[in-house]
């Protein structure tokens, strides 16, 4: 069966759920890195959907005479 693939408010819980266990006293080295690549894995499925997004709004921002406008979404470029 294949995998679900996670939507974006899922992807942030789980990303969330690295940091706090990242962040616990009583986690050994080991974990903490598992943890950490889980928690990059998970902040590179939610920057990608943002990215996906943002190119839609774009997308759908565009004028009429062939012009793009882009809208602010309170977000660094990076």
């Amino acid at each position: 069966m294949p995998k679900k693939e996670l939507s974006f408010e899922e992807a942030l819980e789980k990303l969330e759920t690295c940091a706090e266990r990242i962040s616990s006293t009583d986690i050994t080295l080991d974990e903490a890195i598992k943890a950490y690549e889980e928690g990059a894995a998970h902040y590179e499925k939610c920057d990608l959907i943002l990215k996906s997004a943002k190119q839609r709004i774009v997308t759908i921002g565009a004028g009429g005479a062939g012009t793009q406008e882009t809208l602010d979404l309170g977000g660094e470029e990076g």
